[in-house]
Order: C-alpha cells, then structure tokens, then sequence
C-alpha cells in the first residue's frame, strides 16, 4: 500500500504544528534548518494556495492518498449536511483512525500496519483494509492471538484517550463505535470549509 515515508518533521514544520504528534525535533527547531531558517521570507500564499495546503495538511495527518480522500468528499457530498463537517465524520470513521482513537496504536501509521497485518478484528472478523468505513455500532477488538503482543500491550498500558464517540471495554480490548462525533469533538485543527472551497471550484 502507498503511504507517505518521508521526513516527518520537515512536514509539521511545513504546517507550523506537529500533525504526526509529539515531535523532539519540531520543538527543538520548528522552522526550516539553515542559518535562514528563522528569518526565512515567504511570499504572499495566494487563496488557491492557502486551499491546498489545507487539503495536504488533512491528507498528511490521516495518512490518506489523494484517490481515496477525492472518494471521501465525493461520499461527503452526497450525505445531507454540511460537506465539511460531513468529510471529516467519514475520515474519523476509518478503521485506522479508530483503532489510533482507541489507543491501541500510537500513530495512526502505525494503526495502519497493526490492520495490514491482521491484529485487528471488527465485530468478530479479521479486517486488514485500513480504510475499512465503520458503521454505528461496529466493535473493534485486538484478535484473540494478538492481544499479547508487545507493541499493543504497552500502547494500551499508556492508553489515555478517552472519545464521546467511542465507548473502551478493556477486559475484551475492543471498542464500540457509537455514533459519528461531532465536528466540534474532532481534535484535529483542520479548517475543513477550505478543502470544500478547493474541490468546489
């Protein structure tokens, strides 16, 4: 499966946040190396511009290619509600995301080897699709063979986050996807209405 395999905090420099989470290197430094890196100048981002570094910044933060995310609006736009609001529902949605929300994985890369490699079950049945949709009521367990696991069991020994939208059971390791959250749960700083503007032109 293609997926970004670059520097990750040249990115979230690029961004002016660490979308990939907690980054040593981006709070050392987080502006471009180089002794002009701090006074660097940039030229005035044009609108178009301004559109398209949001859309990347979303696509770079869920790991999600460009076929797939054009296929995420274009099921967002056919939904009732707003476009913005109803994308950013279905991206939280993927199996990938989940199992990261859940805490079973640090990073949502590697919430996406952990599916890819088969540790993961949904509703009783191995799924290794990491953009798998979720629908309400959906339960996603560690398989039976993988609950021991090292890499699992001290994500979950550190496991912190907590969700609205997703209901932990952690005698079984699995997870209830309740609902789609609401815009406003979503951590995430993405200013979804400049990705629709983008794809509206």
């Amino acid at each position: 499966m293609a997926r970004y395999t670059g520097p990750k905090t040249k990115i979230a420099r690029k961004f002016h946040e660490p979308i990939y989470g907690p980054d040593k290197n981006y709070e050392k430094k987080p502006y471009a190396p180089g002794m002009h890196g701090q006074s660097r100048r940039r030229s005035k981002t044009s609108e178009y511009g301004i559109q398209l570094r949001e859309k990347q910044k979303a696509k770079y933060t869920y790991g999600i290619l460009e076929r797939q995310f054009r296929k995420l609006y274009a099921e967002a736009s056919r939904r009732g509600g707003i476009t913005g609001e109803e994308l950013m529902k279905l991206i939280e949605a993927r199996l990938d995301n989940v199992v990261y929300r859940l805490g079973i994985a640090r990073s949502r890369a590697q919430a996406r080897q952990l599916v890819s490699h088969c540790h993961i079950a949904v509703n009783g049945n191995v799924v290794n699709i990491p953009s798998y949709e979720l629908k309400i009521g959906d339960v996603v367990s560690v398989r039976e063979r993988s609950k021991s696991l090292e890499i699992i069991t001290d994500n979950l020994a550190s496991r912190a986050s907590n969700y609205a939208w997703l209901e932990w059971d952690g005698s079984n390791l699995s997870g209830k996807f309740l609902n789609y959250p609401e815009r406003a749960d979503i951590p995430e700083t993405i200013n979804e209405q400049l990705i629709v503007d983008l794809y509206s032109k």
